[in-house]
């Protein structure tokens, strides 16, 4: 009959708290967490200041190379742009030198008659 009772209690408390967690939900999971990360770092100072250090550097390493190669994209597009008018450029002078000399050459033969 004890047993019966504890068990009751016990199934009873469970019920209780099933609402308040369901109640809290995602907040109180991050609270909880948060809680459990600041009593780490708080016991373990050095270590989380070496990830700091180390994965801090490797971020700043990340955006200078990140950095370099949206320049290096950029010069590559300017570069590439003056290429193509440079192109276009000698394709219209190519194409109006050889629509003059079809127009000479067509001359010719009738300036001949």
């Amino acid at each position: 009959m004890a047993t019966q009772q504890e068990e009751g209690s016990q199934q009873a408390a469970d019920d209780q708290q099933l609402p308040s967690l369901s109640a809290t939900g995602l907040r109180g999971m991050i609270e909880n967490q948060y809680r459990r990360i600041r009593e780490n770092a708080e016991t373990y100072p050095y270590v989380w200041g070496s990830y700091i250090v180390v994965y801090g550097g490797f971020g700043l390493w990340l955006a200078y190379r990140w950095r370099k190669l949206r320049k290096t994209e950029d010069r590559v597009r300017v570069l590439q742009e003056r290429l193509r008018k440079i192109v276009e450029a000698e394709k219209s002078s190519s194409s109006a030198a050889a629509t003059e000399k079809a127009s000479s050459s067509s001359e010719k033969p009738t300036s001949n008659n």
